[in-house]
């Protein structure tokens, strides 16, 4: 099904319909005029989009300006469960937008967004987060800064902040464990904690740990990521003198980009005890050691415990990003 609509400032036709096979080339280079500096490629987007369990053609909305693409949103609910059975009935999600410069003022990008919401209000889902989609997510919110025209349209169309995230970034050239953080992993190790590549039979508490302390997103990311090939000596991680694990770090697990850091936990009741701190240098100097020349990351708060020590360790903030939800009735 295809609609039209004639805008009042242009003799042009532009139409918004579901995507269709053969549309992938002509979007993604649309893509690229829009927003060069995310711009996707066509692994990624079919790792992000077309092979993910909850993609259905008419979420992904697209504009077409006679036979050119112009513009899409994608709107996207679950049809499996991250975990159990749990299809989060009234949860839906914009994972992105964008519009073409060239015909950017005629109202494509409203268009396409409020056919996004309608479809998804259709499918009867009353709260839409852009663009923390889970584990699909393209950038975990809005970078208002880059896109200020977004965030404008966004917020005309109700949707509100619902928190904020960091991207962070530290230079590896050079690096070495520093002697505190060399000494501490000497005293927990001398107490009875072990920091491992884990085994195959570790991946059972890993999953669990990830899964019921830091969300289901983790494990199934983590879950994911060694499916697809990720060796087991991209992640470190921690027993304590039980043998309970209690933490993990890694690198290379998303789209296998050694530099990219994360995901990284340690559960509460050892935190602030240098366990974390230990974990995250093992893995930056495993990151060195493969010739990384950076560790680099998409999602942290801030002003969290987390955030307060990657910035210890010498990262800094490179983009923030908002989380936005629109509620409606029903």
């Amino acid at each position: 099904m295809t609609d039209r609509t004639t805008t009042p400032t242009t003799t042009s036709r532009t139409g918004t319909r579901g995507f269709r096979a053969g549309d992938g080339p002509q979007l993604m280079e649309a893509w690229r005029r829009s927003a060069p500096a995310d711009a996707i490629t066509p692994d990624r987007f079919r790792s992000l989009v077309l092979l993910d369990a909850n993609f259905d053609p008419e979420g992904l909305r697209v504009a077409v300006d006679g036979d050119r693409i112009v513009g899409a949103a994608y709107a996207v609910r679950r049809l499996t469960p991250m975990a159990g059975t749990d299809l989060e009935p009234d949860q839906g999600w914009i994972p992105f937008f964008f519009v073409d410069p060239a015909v950017r003022g005629r109202g494509i990008g409203r268009r396409l967004l409020t056919d996004a919401l309608e479809w998804l209000h259709r499918h009867g889902r009353t709260r839409v987060d852009f663009s923390s989609y889970t584990p699909n997510y393209v950038l975990p919110g809005l970078d208002a800064e880059a896109y200020p025209e977004a965030a404008g349209l966004l917020e005309s169309l109700g949707f509100r902040t619902l928190y904020e995230a960091a991207a962070m970034h530290r230079d590896l050239v050079g690096y070495r464990i520093p002697e505190d953080v060399a000494r501490r992993r000497d005293e927990l190790t001398a107490s009875g904690h072990r920091f491992a590549t884990p085994r195959d039979d570790d991946l059972v508490d890993l999953f669990a740990l990830a899964g019921t302390h830091f969300g289901p997103d983790w494990a199934c990311t983590i879950r994911e990521s060694l499916a697809a090939g990720t060796p087991l000596d991209r992640i470190v991680v921690a027993r304590d003198p039980s043998g309970r694990l209690v933490g993990w770090a890694m690198h290379g697990t998303f789209d296998k980009v050694d530099e990219r850091f994360g995901p990284f936990g340690v559960l509460e009741d050892l935190r602030g005890t240098g366990l974390g701190k230990v974990l995250l240098h093992l893995v930056l100097e495993r990151m060195r050691a493969r010739r990384a020349h950076s560790a680099w990351f998409l999602w942290t708060g801030e002003q969290s415990p987390a955030g307060h020590l990657y910035r210890r360790t010498g990262f800094t903030t490179t983009r923030v990003f908002r989380v936005m939800r629109r509620e409606t009735d029903g």
